[in-house]
This record gives structure tokens, sequence and C-alpha cells, in this order.
């Protein structure tokens, strides 16, 4: 039997030009400054390879913030209704985003997320699918474990802490309150594609986020 691709790859493709200035003129200054933002447990994150990040999901600011907090790009899976937000559509679309349909079982952008773990990618994925209110996994879908048992790639937790509460569901305008990413130790691939298999590295992958959440910011 022929290995997975994924597990072929040893170079990390570099973030494209229109990333890089998304980055460092728009990304940063707004998470670093304006909520002053940071982030812990980058000695957990691979530098080479293919890569499952998975995290919380309290706010549209997610996307970006995982997208450039990490130290590589992270190509994510997104509501596609996001991609017709004014300015937020475009900038996503820079960080690697690409569009899934909420309530569909959508094979192409499965097929997407696989070729990019296969070329070397770092590809994010929100473990409940949607915005929860209190910011924590609520109701996780197999979705990045599966990921996960198609490419070999390990799966990264991480928490986001606080962007609930900067600009939650419902929110308007953001409330300027710190925000850290918490990253965790990662977690090997689902020994197979069986439903008991992705529904207990799913569980894992759960218990692991909140259980950052619960730690709460960490000061510096």
């Amino acid at each position: 039997m022929s290995e997975p691709r994924s597990a072929l790859v040893s170079q990390t493709p570099k973030p494209s030009l229109t990333y890089q200035l998304v980055s460092n003129l728009l990304v940063f200054p707004v998470f670093r400054g304006l909520f002053r933002g940071s982030t812990r447990g980058l000695e957990h994150v691979p530098s080479q390879g293919p890569l499952v990040v998975v995290a919380n999901h309290g706010s549209h600011l997610d996307p970006p913030l995982l997208g450039h907090a990490l130290g590589r790009p992270v190509a994510f899976m997104a509501k596609a209704e996001l991609f017709d937000v004014p300015i937020l559509g475009a900038i996503i679309r820079a960080c690697g985003a690409y569009p899934v349909r909420r309530g569909a079982s959508d094979r192409e952008a499965i097929r997407t997320a696989t070729a990019k773990l296969e070329d070397g990618w770092a590809t994010g994925v929100f473990l409940d699918g949607t915005r929860q209110a209190d910011g924590r996994v609520n109701q996780p879908l197999p979705g990045a474990a599966l990921l996960a048992a198609r490419s070999g790639a390990p799966l990264l937790p991480v928490a986001i802490i606080n962007s609930h509460r900067a600009l939650g569901s419902g929110s308007s305008l953001p409330r300027l309150v710190p925000i850290q990413l918490r990253v965790g130790e990662p977690v090997p691939a689902p020994s197979g594609r069986r439903r008991v298999d992705l529904d207990a590295t799913t569980a894992e992958l759960q218990r692991r986020i909140n259980s950052l959440l619960d730690q709460g910011l960490l000061r510096p």
C-alpha cells in the first residue's frame, strides 16, 4: 500500500504577498493593538507539513486571527455567507479561506481541504461549524477528524479566548477586550474513518479546547 501523499510532503507553501500584506498591515495591528492580543503555546505548532488546526468559534474575528497568529499560513473553511460581507469577505479570501455551505454535506469543500493538506498546508476547521454564543465547543462535528483520517495529518487544538465577548453573535460593534489564542499539543489522526473512530477523536478535541478555555487568559 502506498503512503498518503501528505506523508511525503516536507515543505510548507510560502504565504502570498497579499497574505503578508493583510497580516502585517491589518490583522496584526488589530489583534495586537486594539485587542491586546497574544498567542501561547506556539512551541506546539509544527513548522512544516500538513496540519489540521481545530478551534472553537465565537466571533467573525476568528478566521483572520486563526489564519495569522500561529506563525504559519492557515487555510480554513468558512461559511459561504461570510464571503458576501463587505471587506471581511475580501480579507478572509486573501487569508486562504474557502467557502462551505452550512447545513449541507459540501464534498467540494472537503476535497479542497484535503488537497491543501496534501500540498503541506495547515487547514483550519471550527469544531462546531458555526459561532457559539458562549465561545465554547458545544456540539462538535466530525469534519476535522475526517480530514485528518483522509490525509494522515495531525490535529492541533486551539482555544480562542474572549472573541465571543469582543464581537459575538448579534453584536454590531466590537468590545475592546483582550483576546488570546492558546495552542495545545497535537492530537494524532484517527486510526480509521469509522464513525466510532471519528467521534472519539472529535470528543478528545472538544475536551482539550474547552480545557484550554477554562484556564482563561494568561498574563504576559
